[in-house]
Order: structure tokens, then sequence, then C-alpha cells
């Protein structure tokens, strides 16, 4: 098979969650524990680092990646979901896995995952780990899919694990409160592995403080602690949490790398070069100011649209399309009314309708009008703005992809 053949097979074969939603979701670790250990356990060949929560995960797993890269380190990065290729999801020292390692991993081992019914994301954990493990590498981070506790990323022994934040998303899998969510992406606390909490509420501090004590976790709460506010690539008002966390991390494995500040430094602002991280408060046009961001929960999009309004601009245009498992009246109360809106739906099966969008937005009074396409609604907010004017585009993950 050729790449696009193979990838098109991994999307369109097997249950992938961003597509599909509940068909994808496993509720144990047995598939994933047959395929690695069919693999030959290749997840044992290098040292992890565990990364959780409900916003944050990528900028902080990247901004992990970037310090090490720079500290002289061969790095893994295994992240999702992607925005463009399918290779985004598993990068060393920022580069992606090639074509040929997916099309021929795949080929070898596709009697396998057809024969045991493997969900795209346990291919996808197999393939990252069997990729690191072929290429040698020094240390791998790897950001949880989904929840943690029953993650195909679980089977991993990390050096240390990292709790972003909770906020309520996917609760049709994770549950529906503060608490029952901490408990799942708590999961990935490990007997005697130390464990850094970005951020915390009550409701979850407790569950983390619970998780930690039973598995003898030394804990740090990041939040809680002072570091200097360094600069970054990364522009989002929601990045001085990220950041601390990142520090905490660093802190707390101090041990096992020689990172020097510097390296902290230049890795801060590095980061999008080492690690072509993408579509987070990512600047596309100054004047109008274009603004994309993937924040697409209640948690992330309260801090987007925060910033928004901070900014100097004549009239706020705004393109929006969500999938259809979205919690929209979670969501759409946090926007701003005094807005122009372009409502779209992007091309995965699990688009909303746009047309029911803009109805629901109606409620809230946001007014606007219905494109056909993500590209279409985007080309319509150039047209109407002016040079002092700011367009925000976002909702969700596959409207930045469809732009940038």
């Amino acid at each position: 098979m050729t790449y696009k053949e193979t990838t098109d097979w991994l999307f369109s074969q097997l249950p992938m969650f961003q597509n599909q939603g509940a068909s994808a979701y496993k509720n144990d670790l047995s598939n994933i524990v047959l395929l690695d250990d069919y693999l030959k356990n290749p997840h044992k060949q290098f040292k992890t680092i565990h990364v959780a929560g409900t916003n944050g995960k990528g900028s902080t797993s990247s901004l992990l990646a970037s310090v090490l890269q720079e500290a002289g380190y061969k790095v893994g990065l295994y992240t999702s979901p992607h925005l463009k290729d399918y290779r985004e999801r598993i990068r060393i020292n920022g580069n992606m896995i090639s074509e040929s390692y997916v099309v021929d991993f795949v080929a070898k081992h596709k009697s396998f995952f057809e024969e045991h019914q493997l969900s795209f994301f346990e291919m996808s954990v197999g393939l990252a780990f069997d990729y690191f493990s072929y290429e040698k590498v020094d240390v791998a981070i790897v950001e949880v899919g989904l929840g943690g506790r029953l993650d195909a990323t679980n089977i991993i022994t990390p050096l240390i694990s990292v709790i972003t934040n909770i906020g309520l998303d996917h609760t049709q899998f994770l549950g529906s409160t503060l608490d029952k969510i901490a408990f799942e992406k708590g999961g990935i606390i490990k007997k005697n592995i130390p464990v850094v909490i970005g951020e915390y509420v009550n409701e979850t501090k407790f569950i983390f403080d619970s998780l930690a004590e039973s598995n003898i976790s030394e804990i740090t709460f990041a939040q809680d602690l002072e570091f200097e506010d360094l600069p970054c690539a990364l522009l989002g008002d929601y990045q001085v949490a990220n950041k601390k966390t990142v520090l905490s991390t660093l802190n707390c494995i101090k041990d096992d790398f020689v990172i020097l500040n510097s390296h902290i430094k230049s890795g801060f602002l590095n980061v999008v070069s080492n690690t072509s991280l993408l579509g987070r408060w990512q600047v596309l046009n100054e004047y109008p100011k274009v603004v994309c961001d993937t924040a697409h929960n209640s948690h992330g999009l309260n801090i987007v649209l925060n910033q928004i309004s901070k900014e100097q601009f004549e009239e706020l245009h705004i393109v929006l399309g969500v999938v259809n498992d979205k919690d929209l009246d979670s969501i759409l109360p946090l926007f701003p009314k005094k807005a122009k809106y372009y409502f779209c739906c992007p091309k995965v099966s699990r688009g909303l309708d746009a047309k029911i969008l803009k109805e629901k937005a109606l409620k809230y009074s946001l007014v606007g009008e219905v494109y056909s396409s993500v590209r279409e609604a985007y080309d319509f907010s150039l047209l109407s703005s002016n040079k002092t004017d700011f367009i925000f585009i976002g909702g969700s993950t596959f409207v930045v992809a469809e732009i940038i």
C-alpha cells in the first residue's frame, strides 16, 4: 500500500475517536498489552514522561520535548490529534516519522491488527513505541489520548507523571463531575513515581492527594510554586500555567537529565521550531489580526475568549465550527454577543451541521451566517473585515486544521 492508502485504512476501517466518538473508546488495556507483547515490549527500551489533562497536554509535552532537545537529548514526542498529516503524532527531535516506516509497520502487522480488532489509537501507540525503540531515543514525551486510566499509553512506567488540569470534557466517557474526571486522568499515577499537577480545584486536589498517597507517589502542585515567567514562543494566556507545570516537572527530573537554565530558556523560545506545534494562539495575519486556537471546551475557551477581550480592535469576527458531541450549552454562553459570526462545519463525520450551530447560537444572541465550508467562512470573514478588526478561528481542532 502507498502511504495514503495506509493512512486511509487506519482512518476508515478501524474505530477512531476523532471521527466516530464512543465506538473508539475501549474500557480496558488488554488489547494494547497484547499488541505490546507481540511487538516485544518496545516501550521498555527508553525513558518516558507521561502527560495527561483536559487542556494544555500538547503545549506542555512540546515544551518538555523542546527543552530536552536543547539539552542535547534525542527526544521522541507522541501527541494527538494531528492537524494535517498523521505523522505529526510521532516525532523525534521535531522530525515526523517517515512515510515508509508507517507503511512498512502497518503492512508487516496488518493481519495481527485485523485478527484482534485493534483500534486506531492502539495501533498508533504501538507504532510510536516501536519507532522510538528502533531509533533509540533517550526519552519520549508521551501525551495521553483520552482520560488516562484506560488510555492505551498507560502501559508505560514513566520517570514522572504530569496532569495539566481538569475540566469538563469527554464527559460521556470520563464522568460528568470534576472529581470523576480527575480520577480517570489520575489513573496515570504509578507506584513510587512522582507526579506533577499543573492546576487544581478543591474537588480535584482531594482526588490527586488520595491517589498519590495510595501509590506512595511524591506529588507537586505547580500552581502553588513561584517561577520566573520566561519568554516563550507560545503566546496564549493559558501558557502561563503550562510553563509552570513544565518548570515543576523539569525540577523533579533533574537527577535524570543534565538541564541548564540556558536549555530551558532556549527550549521555551524555540518550541515551535523544535516541535512544529501549531494552533495555539497562532497569529495568521496582522492587518486584520487573525488568530486561531484549538481550544474546544469551556475550560480552554474561557481563557482564549478572555484574551481576545484584551485585544484592541474595531470589530470582532468569529469563524466557528464544532463537532456534534460538543456540549454547546457550556461553551456558547462564553462567546461575546458583540461579534459577527461565520458558522461552518469541519470536514469530519462528527462535524456539527452549521445550520444547527447557527440556531443554537441564536439562543445565546450570537448572530451570523452559515457557510458551506470552513475555508469559505474564513474567506468571507476576511472580505467583511477592515485592517483594524480582529478575526478568531476556532471551536474545534478540525476547524483550525482546515485553515493553517
